[in-house]
């Protein structure tokens, strides 16, 4: 829920109150419910809300306690509010209002930066204390909510979204190289701290960043999921205070099942934590299906469902229909089948990129933004599957690696995962824009060689369910839903949970197609039409196969005088890829083309020139 923004000043002066407004209008769709701006000082927060917990003006942000001298600007969900709420409570502490924002405050004033390893949920927070004038910074620990920041010599600057910070003003259109490589290498994909911007960068999942009032700053990584099985039982976790979710050596098959099938019940329960309805985005396969049957299974009735669907272009369909009406069927939802019409889609295509907060390639994405913005109009939440491919290997690539030796784990994943290989860049890209080194190999490799991945397929699993999955999927969800002021929960991404997974044998989840270890979950709990059918993406065929007018819009977009005043690409490039639109495809089969004008769309629709 939510967006926060502010401004800490390293110079003395007074922060830029104007500029933190600027910042937080942008954010009108991810807090419709309200707006809050506060400043003392040298920092000012601004923060959006969307009222999910605490619907009083109580929960109201940016939230000041007086007694404990803090401030909190927070974009999230802390699902076990309530039990930390008791415990602090029996520890002295006295609350004034019901939200999850003020045991946030609470909880770092009782634990101070170590709060985190308390909290349950997704959450982006910013603290002010106001006797030192430090200012702390924490992202959870699968990134689900994002926080970009900005800073020079004068001050520092952090938002919920980066076109957020382009509003504040001051922020440099030069491009980062480094994160032009990661985008046409792993389909748009940028991991933190790099942004498309170079003068934008990103906290990294599981970071808490303590700002002093120099400027001054430290950075600690909280939290990473050991994917290991070892002699012992229960594998530990990076970060003081932080246990792996404990597991027997002795286990078998029976008995990772059941402990996954717990940790998700638990997982899916702690969603449907709110002071409004939580409803469910059912696309029809095996994910979506299962946090639909489990919630059943607990007794839930009068679930809201929905799924969303398009016209069929280049022979491929546009919907998964048959699948969620099955499901809905089965279990008796309150179902929504969403068909949108072709004119409505070009239209959404620009909307889906204005909501970006960074470049993204997938068609889901305007999937994603169509679909929420009809769900919006019945449920403020929902829960949906995103981060079960890359949890439990449901993805093509995972297979291969099952006999690949460790020690060449990095090219047999790059030969499997990357778009492009870095020798097909100078074709495309002009010079000024190009790296000497193989940047995102570079990556890829200090990645896999980091301690705590068994096997290649391990080291697979924990880059793409710990890096990839954070900026593209989960952001994703994220920025579709939000720009709908929609609240998207995601209870494959539940941290307990994840880290059971990491410890699971990979075999275990390669099983049956991959997810194996969730499709014998889903056996006994639903029809078995959807666990056992083909994978299925967000389909938005008139995206994956170019033509008419969404053709024209990629023409426009790659001949717009913005694009040819960055010169980015070869003009013989771009010439050779509208001559044949649907013949060039990356390692993943999208579309090149889409790729390339989605970048240049997104700079112009943000005014990067």
């Amino acid at each position: 829920m939510c967006g926060l923004s502010g401004e800490l000043r390293f110079d003395g002066r007074t922060a830029d109150v104007d500029a933190v407004v600027r910042m937080t209008t942008t954010m009108v769709p991810r807090g419709p419910d309200g707006v809050g701006i506060w400043a003392s000082g040298p920092v000012a927060f601004g923060h959006r809300r969307l009222r999910i917990i605490d619907l009083s003006e109580r929960g109201a942000q940016p939230m000041v306690d007086s007694e404990l001298g803090l401030t909190t600007a927070f974009n999230g969900c802390i699902y076990n509010y309530q039990q930390l709420r008791d415990e602090l409570t029996a520890a002295g502490y006295r609350f004034f209002s019901t939200s999850d924002t003020e045991v946030i405050a609470k909880a770092y004033h009782r634990w101070g930066t170590r709060c985190v390893d308390h909290f349950a949920g997704m959450f982006a927070f910013a603290v002010a204390e106001r006797e030192t004038g430090r200012l702390v910074l924490a992202r959870d620990r699968l990134g689900i909510k994002p926080l970009y920041y900005a800073e020079d010599a004068e001050r520092l600057r952090f938002a919920s979204t980066l076109p957020a910070l382009l509003a504040g003003g001051g922020i440099s259109s030069d491009l980062d190289l480094v994160a032009l490589h990661h985008y046409f290498s792993f389909h748009s994909v940028v991991p933190a701290p790099h942004t498309i911007l170079a003068g934008v960068r990103k906290l990294p999942a599981a970071t808490v960043r303590v700002v002093e009032p120099d400027g001054r700053h430290t950075d600690e990584l909280y939290w990473s999921p050991s994917f290991t099985r070892g002699d012992a039982a229960g594998a530990g976790a990076a970060g003081h205070g932080t246990v792996q979710t404990a597991w027997d050596a002795s286990w078998e098959a029976a008995d990772w099942r059941d402990a996954i099938a717990a940790r998700l019940r638990t997982a899916v329960r702690r969603r449907m934590v709110a002071d409004v309805p939580v409803g469910v985005l059912l696309s029809g396969g095996l994910d979506s299906s299962l946090i639909v049957a489990l919630l059943a299974e607990a007794g839930q009735t009068g679930l809201a469902t929905f799924s969303v669907g398009f016209e069929a272009a280049g022979g491929e369909s546009g919907d998964e229909f048959a699948y969620s009406d099955i499901i809905a069927e089965h279990f008796g939802t309150d179902h929504h089948q969403i068909r949108v019409p072709g004119n409505r889609l070009l239209p959404a295509v620009d909307a889906a990129v204005a909501a970006m907060s960074e470049p993204m390639v997938s068609h889901d994405c305007v999937a994603f933004y169509l679909l929420s913005q009809e769900v919006s109009r019945s449920v403020k939440v929902v829960q949906s599957g995103q981060g079960a491919d890359e949890v439990f290997a449901g993805y093509s690539w995972y297979p291969p690696l099952a006999d690949v030796p460790r020690d060449q784990a990095v090219d047999a994943y790059l030969s499997v995962f990357a778009d492009r290989p870095h020798r097909d860049m100078p074709a495309m890209v002009e010079p000024s824009y190009l790296l000497e080194r193989d940047a995102s190999r570079d990556f890829v490799a200090a990645h896999f060689a980091r301690a705590g991945a068994e096997t290649s397929v391990d080291a697979a699993l924990r880059i793409d369910s710990t890096i990839m999955l954070i900026d593209d999927p989960v952001k994703r969800v994220d920025n579709m839903t939000m720009a709908a002021g929609l609240e998207a929960r995601t209870p494959f991404l539940d941290h307990e949970l994840v880290e059971l997974a990491a410890a699971c044998p990979p075999e275990l989840k390669l099983a049956s197609g991959g997810k194996g270890v969730l499709k014998d979950i889903g056996r006994p709990l639903m029809p078995v039409d959807v666990i056992d059918r083909p994978k299925g993406y967000f389909p938005v065929p008139a995206i994956r196969h170019l033509h008419g007018p969404f053709l024209d819009r990629v023409r426009d977009a790659l001949f717009d005088p913005a694009a040819k005043a960055r010169g980015l690409y070869r003009p013989s490039w771009v010439q050779a890829m509208l001559a044949a639109p649907n013949d060039n495809r990356t390692t993943l089969g999208a579309n090149a083309l889409w790729q390339a004008a989605l970048l240049e769309m997104w700079l112009q629709t943000h005014g990067v020139s």
